[in-house]
């Protein structure tokens, strides 16, 4: 069989050449797409019982696309968000396919006819204050790991950073004034799409980095596991879930919540959005205000005042809109957007 009908070969210069030179995607999203083919090519493998670099392109037929995607949703348990995204990387492939072998259009189109799936968004939960300041006060022994977990969850709530954020944190990021009352610390976070955001650190929060730093190099990682390696996304996650379950156990209220890094995450966000911060998409690296919405409402301010109450259209503006009645609070963000929180509750 000629090598542009095998599939594996396209998937070689999939994620070879398209991902990471021509797209020069983020190691995370490299590694999703890697193991999209993965399952996608063992699954059609284990139903066709050739080896997988046997498969043909005409092999993923639509028909056999949706058994996948049952597969992953039934067999491996995944979300309706899961499944989408290996849809997505899926629907990607057909598309390179079908830009470098004209031969295969017809089939791309069969492959990308397949529609996501809609499903339900559950809200993020959030700590309140009191239970927050419960969580950063459990690992209050000397112990070493203990000091890490207190500097870790601490620097989560005051940074709002992500699990793989924080864990890709350099020492070098950290600019921590020696002297207390010279000038504000400021941390350096690279998150999603590498943007990168400055965040302010809180005293105490700079006196716990403090003694974690030490004399490392500037290059070493800010947290480390026990083996002195650095940490991963998925061991933050871990101690999160150790020291919410300790909580949980003190706390009904904590009980009844899912406890993670995300939801530290969402804490800061909602936390700052009752504060009244101005900046909250740029200062946490947020798309939108949509995952901060437990007691406010983001209304979006134009000109000419929107017809629904509630969420209305992003827009763009190069001068300031004129101001609106003293009960809504005008805001501007560094990204030159304008916006006002305003009560969930209707207007009379």
């Amino acid at each position: 069989m000629k090598a542009d009908l095998l599939l594996a070969p396209w998937i070689r210069r999939f994620l070879l050449e398209y991902l990471l030179k021509e797209r020069n995607l983020s190691v995370n999203t490299q590694r999703s797409y890697r193991d999209t083919m993965i399952l996608l090519l063992q699954f059609i493998a284990g139903d066709l019982k050739k080896q997988p670099g046997e498969l043909a392109v005409a092999d993923l037929t639509e028909e056999r696309l949706q058994a996948f995607l049952s597969f992953i949703e039934q067999k491996r348990n995944c979300s309706v968000r899961t499944r989408n995204q290996r849809l997505c990387a899926i629907h990607s492939l057909a598309r390179f396919i079908e830009w470098h072998s004209p031969e295969h259009v017809v089939w791309a189109t069969q492959v990308r006819a397949v529609p996501m799936k809609k499903g339900t968004q559950d809200l993020i939960p959030y700590l309140e204050k009191s239970e927050m300041d419960a969580l950063l006060e459990i690992p209050n022994s000397d112990s070493l790991l203990d000091r890490r977990d207190r500097a870790l969850l601490l620097f989560l709530y005051n940074s709002g950073c992500r699990a793989d954020e924080a864990a890709q944190l350099r020492i070098s990021d950290l600019d921590l004034q020696r002297q207390a009352g010279t000038s504000l610390s400021i941390g350096r976070i690279l998150g999603k799409g590498r943007k990168v955001r400055q965040v302010p650190l809180w005293p105490k929060t700079v006196e716990e980095l403090r003694a974690r730093i030490g004399d490392r190099g500037g290059e070493e990682r800010v947290f480390l596991n026990r083996r002195g390696e650095p940490m991963t996304r998925f061991g933050i996650y871990s101690v999160v879930k150790r020291h919410a379950a300790s909580l949980a156990k003190r706390q009904t209220s904590v009980s009844q919540k899912r406890v993670s890094p995300h939801t530290v995450r969402h804490t800061a966000a909602t936390h700052l959005l009752r504060a009244g911060a101005i900046s909250i998409p740029s200062a946490l690296g947020l798309a939108t205000f949509r995952s901060t919405q437990p007691t406010f409402t983001p209304r979006w301010i134009s000109k000419r005042r929107p017809k629904r109450w509630g969420y209305a259209r992003l827009f763009r503006s190069r001068a300031r809109p004129k101001p609106t009645p003293t009960s809504l609070r005008s805001l501007r963000s560094s990204e030159q957007y304008y916006v006002a929180f305003i009560p969930s509750k209707e207007p009379k």
